[in-house]
């Protein structure tokens, strides 16, 4: 099962198994949002991977179309192995996966955080960006990470104006069937603004494992209906739903829900 809140309560910076109290750093891809990232309050540091676009062709933090960084994956490991904190690693492109996992694996006994590796590796609603190999993942990362967290998900699209799909029972199924397998714990990162039309099929994902949780999460031009959270939140336990959202959103979830 997932140990991120576990860690946590360890740690003492948070009081209770409630995944609302993760607080997440966004797009930690340079020397100075690293440096900062440590030193803040939040307890998960959430970077995009890459590898850099010429030599040395080497693990970079950098989000597309960004090709080149002033800080390398090995730089930045080092300096998260200073502090207390959780990662989570977003691999946009297969091509930095296997280097990525090799200096993880070098830095792994230096961590002292949970680390989650994140990709979208099924096609979603809406979602117009091409997935990751699901094979080609699983095998780079599978048997080398046995202690992290997948964070799993969909390609998405939302868009003003139009009736967007909620994610559908084909997709969720699709997303079980490739989670079955795994030994490790799996987050599947859900985008808020699709929720109110995927309670049935969300539901249904986590009730297939204890080894599963949400991670909802919000675009920054969504429009989102924060009481359709709620339903959320009454319905699984509150160890099982992480909430990656904008701080406006999570102070009004947080009052809307009785959140104390």
């Amino acid at each position: 099962m997932d140990q991120t809140l576990d860690y946590f309560l360890k740690k003492g910076t948070i009081s209770v198994r409630d995944a609302a109290d993760i607080n997440w750093y966004h797009a930690a891809n340079s020397k100075d949002k690293i440096k900062e990232a440590v030193q803040g309050p939040a307890q998960m540091i959430e970077a995009d991977v890459l590898l850099r676009g010429h030599d040395p062709e080497e693990p970079i933090m950098a989000h597309p179309p960004q090709t080149d960084s002033d800080i390398t994956l090995r730089e930045w490991l080092s300096t998260v192995a200073n502090s207390d904190k959780g990662i989570k690693l977003d691999f946009k492109s297969l091509a930095a996966l296997e280097p990525s996992m090799a200096l993880l694996d070098e830095a792994r006994s230096q961590l002292k955080g949970p680390v989650w590796i994140n990709a979208d590796i099924l096609p979603g609603p809406g979602g117009q960006a091409t997935p990751l190999d699901v094979e080609s993942f699983l095998q780079a990362v599978a048997l080398r990470a046995e202690g992290e967290v997948f964070s799993l998900g969909w390609t998405t699209g939302w868009f003003p104006d139009t009736d967007n799909p909620g994610y559908s029972w084909e997709m969720v199924q699709q997303m079980e069937e490739v989670c079955r397998p795994l030994k490790q714990p799996v987050t599947f990162p859900v985008r808020a603004a699709l929720l109110h039309r995927s309670f049935p099929q969300l539901q249904w994902l986590l009730q297939q494992s204890e080894r599963y949780t949400l991670t909802v999460w919000t675009g920054q031009n969504d429009m989102l209906n924060v009481e359709d959270l709620l339903l959320y939140r009454q319905n699984f336990s509150k160890s099982r739903i992480y909430y990656d959202l904008l701080e406006s959103q999570v102070s009004k979830f947080k009052t809307l829900s009785g959140y104390n």
